[in-house]
């Protein structure tokens, strides 16, 4: 079958990827749809620590072909997303619900599949880049057979990743201000999330002004360029501290809440320089592990501002994403509107260059 390999070098799309046939608690599915991810690029480009060759890939839906034998909650024909989370089911942290905690999530990789002889290993527990992945169980949460799955695919990760900083992690209250720094898959949907929840003044910063339209769209009240050089102040002036002072006592004023979707000292510093008194930055984007930031003592100590990371929308995915797959059916969230363009998986470096240029807020590869 056709896949795309990362040999620790390179990235390129092969035939002939062999799956091994499933455990009693495995599952393969049919991919329908992968999303492309900036996490993709990146393992395609070497920068995460984890072995290789790999078989690439972390955002997918699809179809259910085999189960093991001790497998219950899904069957063949089933239709489902794969989470990338795969906890053991069993420690503190998964049985109260917050399986991102889950030490058995680190590390799991493994060699489900074969090329020319040799084991490959797989990416992010998930290997959405191929026509059929064996994952476990617990990452198969079954959705309804009328959910496009080109729009399901991208629930997977950038979708829950944005949508659960907000559900989960954050704390907002209807009638609260953010800011969401990086207008992407992701900030997209913690825009529209803001807009469920309530929030009445949602800012998107973004270097590619041309995505103020669809920010619009998703929520966001306002748009600054985040090119320019005084994206704090222009916060400050749509959340000024009184009607007199943009700023105020230990710089109050800015807003309630800002995302940083980016992970960039800069961003991060400018996300914590634009909070008000009590509020707080949530880092979701994901950075080298070197990576370093800075900030001043002063904003964080004597008005209770704060910094909190989050990983993979802090979720529980059978938990989570059945109801936002509910809220998409309703019409009360978008995904049909996220994905910009469907390539077939030959033309992956097309998808591969309109993510990197920010021409689109969500590519899907096809195996169709």
């Amino acid at each position: 079958m056709r896949g795309i390999i990362y040999d620790g070098t390179t990235s390129r799309l092969v035939e002939g990827i062999q799956v091994r046939d499933p455990g009693p608690r495995e599952v393969i599915v049919e991919i329908g749809a992968a999303g492309l991810c900036h996490s993709d690029v990146s393992y395609m480009s070497g920068l995460y620590p984890v072995p290789s060759p790999g078989v690439c890939g972390h955002e997918g839906a699809g179809i259910v072909t085999t189960v093991g034998n001790a497998v219950t909650h899904v069957k063949p024909g089933d239709h489902v997303i794969i989470a990338t989370l795969s906890s053991c089911g069993m420690c503190e942290y998964c049985a109260s619900g917050r399986p991102t905690a889950c030490r058995a999530t680190l590390a799991n990789w493994s060699q489900p599949f074969t090329f020319e002889g040799n084991p490959i290993f797989n990416f992010a527990a998930t290997s959405a880049f191929v026509e059929r992945t064996l994952v476990r169980d617990v990452q198969c949460v079954k959705i309804p057979d009328d959910v496009p799955l080109s729009s399901a695919a991208i629930v997977g990760c950038g979708v829950v990743t944005g949508m659960g900083a907000v559900f989960n992690r954050a704390n907002v209250q209807r009638g609260q201000s953010a800011a969401v720094f990086g207008v992407g898959g992701v900030g997209l949907n913690v825009i529209q999330a803001l807009r469920v929840q309530g929030a009445t003044t949602i800012i998107a910063i973004d270097t590619v002004p041309e995505k103020e339209s669809i920010a619009r769209k998703f929520g966001a009240t306002h748009f600054i360029d985040g090119k320019r050089e005084d994206i704090v102040d222009a916060i400050a002036q749509i959340c000024p501290s009184s009607a007199t002072a943009p700023r105020g006592a230990f710089n109050s004023g800015g807003v309630n809440w800002a995302f940083d979707c980016v992970a960039h000292p800069t961003v991060t510093w400018n996300a914590l320089e634009s909070l008000d008194w009590e509020g707080t930055v949530v880092v979701i984007g994901v950075a080298s592990q070197t990576a370093e930031f800075k900030g001043l003592y002063g904003r964080l100590t004597q008005v209770d501002r704060g910094i909190i990371g989050c990983r993979y929308g802090s979720i529980s995915p059978h938990r989570d994403i059945p109801r936002i797959i509910e809220m998409y059916r309703r019409g009360d969230v978008l995904l049909d509107e996220l994905v910009t363009a469907i390539h077939p998986i030959e033309k992956w470096q097309d998808a591969v260059h309109e993510m990197e240029t920010g021409a689109v807020a969500r590519g899907v590869l096809s195996f169709q």
